[in-house]
């Protein structure tokens, strides 16, 4: 009942949104932040408890004199619950997600949201799911110092150049550097334990900044990261184009990532390429759990069959609701789950990372709290996501669990868009 509800109010504030913004920006960018959007409105508003922890805003001061700024030039800025008990000396920090900006006339508009400007940003914002701060619903991490980054840079904290025409700074990295450094002095450098998490385009940011934070501690802290929907795969669109690749390009040309992404993948793939999770994380030294829903609902609505690549419509029902897919549709989404599977073979060999693949239509489930630690929560092989990333990070036990193909799991919480 719970899930109906919030779905129910979510979904129409955020439609009600993208149209008012259709005058902005391009048919395609409308559709990416669209989909974005209400994943992220089906997010935030995930069965709030009238006693869910909200957490103020920090500007991040010392960020202007290095350059680090949203691409409007305003500070950027995170959100800081302090640990406790035996929990004061570690660190967790979440990477905010949020899509991407990939021209001129797309990161304009980002600009002009909380995805560009702290402007923007909302003085408070709610803790849930590994971000709470209750035992009950947050059993390992609860009382750790939790920082959630917010996200204006629209590169997943890799670009540094500018556009001084149309006043954009693209300054991801710095950001990146600035805010590290700010905690570090903070207490965040006297850590004997650390984790760097994030959602979606958080997700990515994690798994290419994860050997720099690595890098931030002494080898005597324990150090890993959690990407959650982060696997964004280099797949072709139902039309049998690249939506997904061509909206990195524009996104890495643009802001001037190359630089930034790790230098192990562009030694030897283009810098596209290295903006694609499949060709890093294999190379990632620290450990590294991969958390992602085998049908990602992002990755169907935006990047296999995106509108632009389905003009007559065919894949509109089963993009909102999986239930509505026909035969063929399901076969090739399974053939994406495949493919998934595929990606992380090489990965999965290391002892060290840990793997949670559910086979739900779902993205980002570290953050909501139905998805993460509750009584109907997802479970695969008897272990809700919370208890399984708690198991890896804490060695407790080894992790790799994937699900068996869609439709076998009856404890999915499948996310259901009005059109």
């Amino acid at each position: 009942m719970g899930k109906l509800f919030w779905l129910a109010i979510a979904i129409p504030l955020v439609l009600t949104n993208s149209v008012a913004a259709f005058q902005w920006y391009q048919y395609e960018y409308h559709h990416f932040n669209e989909t974005l959007e209400a994943h992220e409105s089906i997010s935030s508003s995930s069965l709030f408890q009238s006693n869910t922890l909200f957490v103020g805003l920090t500007l991040i001061h010392t960020a202007a004199a290095k350059g680090a700024v949203c691409l409007d030039g305003s500070l950027p800025a995170y959100h800081l619950h302090r640990g406790y008990g035996s929990g004061a000396n570690s660190w967790l920090i979440n990477l905010e997600g949020g899509a991407w900006c990939n021209s001129i006339t797309t990161c304009v508009y980002r600009k002009r949201t909380r995805h560009g400007s702290s402007t923007f940003m909302e003085n408070q914002i709610p803790f849930t799911g590994i971000m709470s701060n209750k035992p009950e619903e947050n059993p390992d991490f609860f009382n750790w110092n939790r920082v959630k980054l917010r996200y204006c840079d629209g590169a997943s904290f890799t670009g540094d150049s500018e556009d001084k025409a149309a006043e954009l700074q693209f300054r991801g990295q710095r950001i990146w550097e600035a805010a590290m450094e700010d905690l570090m002095s903070n207490g965040m450098g006297f850590a004997d334990q650390a984790l760097l998490s994030g959602c979606s385009a958080g997700g990515l940011a994690t798994i290419i900044h994860c050997d720099e934070f690595r890098s931030l501690f002494p080898s005597t802290t324990r150090v890993k990261c959690l990407s959650d929907a982060g696997l964004f795969l280099d797949v072709m669109d139902i039309s049998g184009g690249h939506t997904l690749r061509n909206l990195y390009t524009g996104v890495v040309g643009l802001q001037g990532a190359q630089k930034n992404l790790p230098q192990i993948c562009t030694d030897h793939l283009d810098p596209t390429s290295c903006f694609f999770p499949q060709n890093l994380i294999a190379s990632v030294r620290t450990p590294l759990f991969i958390l992602n829903a085998a049908y990602d609902s992002w990755q169907i609505q935006s990047s296999i069959a995106p509108p632009s690549a389905d003009p007559d419509g065919y894949w509109h029902d089963c993009r909102l609701n999986h239930a509505k897919c026909t035969t063929s549709q399901i076969q090739l989404l399974q053939g994406f789950r495949i493919h998934m599977l595929n990606s992380i073979k090489e990965f999965s060999r290391s002892n060290k990372n840990g793997l949670f693949i559910n086979s739900c239509f779902s993205h980002c489930q570290s953050e909501r709290q139905d998805t993460w630690f509750a009584e109907n929560s997802p479970i695969v092989k008897n272990k809700a996501i919370a208890v399984a990333v708690g198991d890896w990070y804490f060695e407790r036990s080894g992790v790799k669990v994937i699900d068996c193909p869609y439709p076998c799991d009856n404890t999915c919480h499948h996310l259901v868009f009005r059109s």
